[in-house]
């Protein structure tokens, strides 16, 4: 099944809220750590204080720092680009950083706001050395189960994601090919202009 990037983000935002452990005490350290945010967002999602639009503004900014202790979104942005990273300058690259976090973390709270209730149940933890995969299965509401894989790496005593595969498609490779097409025929600050457009809503600039 191909996904486009829509959807990737949608199923990947269902699978960091609600988790089921069939046997917590053999969950490893990335395994728990993971749960451990899922639980922090589902937590902010039921108070009521956090309920309503007038509440959104709030709501959000603590669903970007809960997701930020688990996601490293510099890290993502790097392999985002591959290769292709060495064509921006030292300030370009960090500012596609800032334009590449801003926009999946509106993309993936927007996704979690819209969770309803779908099953996650956590599976098969591989660790090797400062690398680690967590294997989860999403049970829709029709009994559909959906492969879900976290790729973390270690950071000090902490374990962050870099990459979200969602039935077989990386989240992280599906920005690449996006990102790979306007570097074929641009420049890394066309690539930062179009960014800079989407997070604003304006039309690029061309000039």
């Amino acid at each position: 099944m191909r996904l486009d990037k829509k959807t990737i983000l949608a199923i990947a935002a269902v699978a960091v809220l609600h988790s089921a452990l069939p046997n917590r005490a053999v969950a490893g350290v990335p395994t728990e750590q993971v749960r451990q945010t899922a639980d922090k967002v589902l937590q902010l999602l039921q108070d009521p204080r956090s309920k309503g639009s007038s509440n959104a503004p709030q709501r959000r900014e603590q669903l970007r720092q809960i997701l930020a202790t688990r996601f490293d979104f510099a890290e993502m942005a790097k392999r985002s680009l591959g290769s292709n990273w060495q064509k921006g300058s030292s300030a370009e690259q960090q500012q596609f950083i800032r334009l590449f976090t801003d926009h999946l973390e509106k993309s993936y709270i927007a996704q979690i706001e819209s969770y309803a209730g779908e099953k996650i149940i956590y599976g098969r933890e591989a660790v090797e050395q400062d690398q680690a995969e967590v294997e989860t299965k999403i049970v829709t509401k029709k009994s559909e189960q959906l492969s879900v894989n976290y790729k973390l790496k270690a950071d000090g005593a902490d374990w962050k994601v870099y990459d979200v595969v969602i039935e077989n498609v990386s989240l992280v490779n599906n920005f690449r090919t996006q990102f790979s097409r306007i570097l074929a025929k641009g420049s890394f600050a066309e690539l930062i202009n179009q960014l800079e457009a989407k997070s604003t809503g304006s039309k690029p600039d061309r000039s």
